[in-house]
C-alpha cells in the first residue's frame, strides 16, 4: 500500500505490480538467485503444503543481497 500511495502522488501511470513484475523477470534474467529467493522477496506463500510445512527459512540475508543488488540496478542512469 505505500508504494501504491507513492505512485499515485507522483501521479505516475504505473501499477504496483508492474514494479513486482519487472523485479521478478530482473532476478530471473539478470541474476543469479533462486526463484525461491525471489518469491519470497515478493512476499509470496509456498503453495506446496508439504513443501511450505519444511521450509523454516526466510532467507533473510539473500534476500538483503537481492534488495542491494536490486537497488543498484534501479540506480543506474538509463542509456
Amino acid at each position: 500500500m505505500t508504494l501504491l500511495k507513492i505512485l499515485r502522488d507522483m501521479d505516475l501511470a504505473v501499477t504496483v505490480h508492474g514494479f513486482r513484475s519487472a523485479f521478478r523477470d530482473w532476478v530471473a534474467e539478470q541474476t543469479d538467485y533462486s526463484g525461491e529467493i525471489a518469491e519470497a522477496a515478493l512476499a509470496h506463500t509456498v503453495s506446496n503444503k508439504v513443501e511450505a510445512a519444511y521450509r523454516r527459512t526466510d532467507f533473510l540475508d539473500k534476500r538483503r543481497l537481492l534488495m542491494r543488488d536490486w537497488a543498484a540496478f534501479c540506480a543506474k542512469p538509463s542509456v
